[in-house]
């Protein structure tokens, strides 16, 4: 190929791109392009390069990198929700709050913040900046944020019912807990006071419950005031479950703090559900003494069926975790040990030669407030009189404590041609599942807490749009499971346990992956949080080209191998 000047009487010169070529030995030519339009210093450069000689654009300082944005991590979590489909379960039609509500979400994933921070990251040329791209999102405002979650809010139940479409199906097994975040601030409606998980004394705090399916994956969550009690929760999940939801037979899973007596009385049997809990270790100190369970008959067996007088049309499944009935043992000596150690002290105290305790007022504030310090004062029977102070354990208590130790007994209104009792309790123990959820929400990962929200509609769209975050988070963490610490090969791992009331063992390859902190293929294994740093730094640079190719475009940088592996699970292409 080369460049021709094809001259022109009354009109400037014609500049063609052509290309030689032998036809019956006889040497043609013929028209590839018109470059006419193009500039002189284009034409030159590009004659030098169909000469064959190199033309670089740093010695011709040609080449600027105005900037680089944080782009991987981004993608993967972006393409992930939308490749789940969460996208057209907010909304089936694109939108501009529905693009807001998807840019909150995958924020809260990866770097927790305000929304005003939220706004201003999507705007500017920060690390949030190639989400806004992504998303085709500018000049956000925190005002329009606050909007898009009054949208999501109105919402809520339309989502809920798509993702119970889903992945429930009429029969299913439906895992329910609850749990507490608190508050910075005290005039929302929803902020009380109530039993505080988080341990926050004096603060405020909201109510929530989250439904999950079999597997751990949430699919509804519903906020409640502070000082609602956990059985209270439990009428709306069952009326969303059966109007909403539209399943009528479903099986319930709640710890007994949820599942109470009442409860089964007076809503669960009711409504003709099913449902699989635990009793109150008050309940099982009653087995015991009615001798409907016998501790000593569990010496070389982990579980067994049993039937009480007291629980008429329900099974109860006796489970012993010997393991952590060795942990409660070593738990238990050792707070007895260091409330010794403070209790010993006061008897010094008594009869030291210098301003010794004499006033029994005054060795009884001091007793009282180191007895129940590490919660085992109950197991202490104290002597306090007028100058003395004397105490000793109360032996025959903690022998009966201890005689339950790792015992939990299951009730559920199954019948055992239904589900066997080994599946039961796997089913009771799913309630982990759900645990991890909270955990994941509250700590860890999304961050739900402290809440500072002032409207109960935002309260509710806050823990909502946290209740998506994790929707995506479990899909990859699920895909993500060969590159993580996570165990992904469940099926080794049940064949290694003793049995299905003893804790969990992990796989060969698992344990490998903790000890050698890398996989099989020797690629570094990672916590989820520190694999999307390391996803963050694929970069788009935006490239400015001056001079004769004067212009501006993008440039991902090549990912590493371990970060083309975490692409090539989660199905993303950058």
């Amino acid at each position: 190929m080369y460049i021709e000047i094809v001259k022109n009487r009354k009109s400037p010169p014609c500049v063609l791109l052509r290309e030689s070529y032998r036809s019956s030995g006889r040497v043609c030519k013929r028209t590839l392009a018109n470059l006419t339009a193009l500039p002189n210093n284009v034409l030159i450069l590009l004659k030098k390069v169909l000469s064959g000689k190199t033309v670089s654009l740093e010695d011709d300082e040609n080449f600027e990198i105005i900037r680089s944005l944080p782009h991987g991590h981004v993608v993967a979590v972006l393409e992930t929700l939308r490749k789940i489909g969460l996208d057209t379960c907010i909304s089936s039609k694109p939108s501009r709050e529905r693009d807001l509500i998807l840019s909150i979400i995958v924020t809260r994933l990866l770097n927790p913040r305000s929304k005003l921070a939220t706004a201003r990251g999507l705007s500017s040329e920060t690390a949030f900046c190639s989400l806004g791209e992504e998303l085709n999102l500018s000049n956000i405002t925190e005002d329009e944020l606050y909007e898009a979650m009054d949208w999501l809010m109105e919402r809520q139940d339309k989502i809920q019912i798509k993702l119970a479409k889903k992945h429930l199906t009429n029969g299913c097994t439906l895992l329910y807990d609850t749990s507490s975040s608190y508050f910075e601030g005290s005039k929302c409606p929803l902020a009380k006071r109530g039993y505080n998980r988080d341990k926050k004394e004096g603060k405020l705090q909201i109510n929530y419950g989250l439904i999950c399916d079999v597997e751990g994956r949430p699919i509804a969550i519903e906020v409640f005031e502070g000082n609602t009690s956990d059985p209270m929760t439990l009428r709306s999940q069952i009326e969303k479950v059966k109007n909403k939801f539209n399943i009528s037979k479903v099986i319930f899973v709640a710890d007994r703090g949820v599942i109470t007596q009442a409860r089964i009385d007076e809503e669960l049997s009711k409504e003709n559900l099913d449902w699989i809990s635990a009793l109150t270790s008050k309940s099982i100190s009653k087995l015991v003494k009615t001798k409907a369970l016998v501790p000593s008959d569990y010496k070389e067996k982990h579980f067994a069926e049993i039937s009480s007088p007291d629980y008429p049309d329900e099974r109860l499944i006796v489970c012993l975790n010997k393991a952590l009935q060795k942990e409660r043992h070593r738990t238990r000596e050792e707070l007895l040990e260091a409330t010794e150690r403070e209790l010993n002290a006061i008897v010094k105290a008594t009869s030291r030669i210098k301003n010794p305790l004499k006033e029994a007022k005054e060795i009884g504030l001091r007793v009282g407030k180191v007895k129940n310090k590490y919660k085992v004062g109950k197991h202490f029977l104290l002597d306090i009189s007028e100058g003395k102070f004397s105490f000793e354990r109360n032996e025959k208590k903690i022998a009966e404590e201890g005689l339950l130790d790792g015992f939990y007994v299951i009730r559920t209104s199954i019948s055992q041609e239904i589900i066997g009792a080994e599946q039961t309790i796997i089913a009771y123990k799913s309630l982990s599942k759900v645990e991890r959820a909270f955990r994941c929400c509250k700590t860890t990962d999304i961050k739900i807490r402290p809440i500072y929200h002032r409207l109960a509609k935002r309260v509710g769209a806050h823990v909502f749009i946290c209740m998506l975050a994790y929707y995506v988070e479990w899909h990859m963490r699920k895909a993500l499971a060969p590159l993580l610490f996570e165990d992904h090969n469940k099926a080794e791992a049940e064949q290694r346990r003793e049995s299905v009331v003893a804790p969990a063992k992990r796989s060969f390859e698992a344990e490998s992956k903790a000890l050698k902190k890398r996989t099989q293929q020797g690629l570094t294994v990672h916590s989820f949080q520190t694999l999307l740093s390391d996803l963050q730094t694929i970069v788009k640079n935006r490239i400015q080209l001056k001079g004769a190719f004067a212009s501006i475009f993008d440039k991902t940088t090549t990912p590493t191998l371990h970060q083309q592996k975490a692409l090539e699970l989660l199905g993303v292409k950058i």
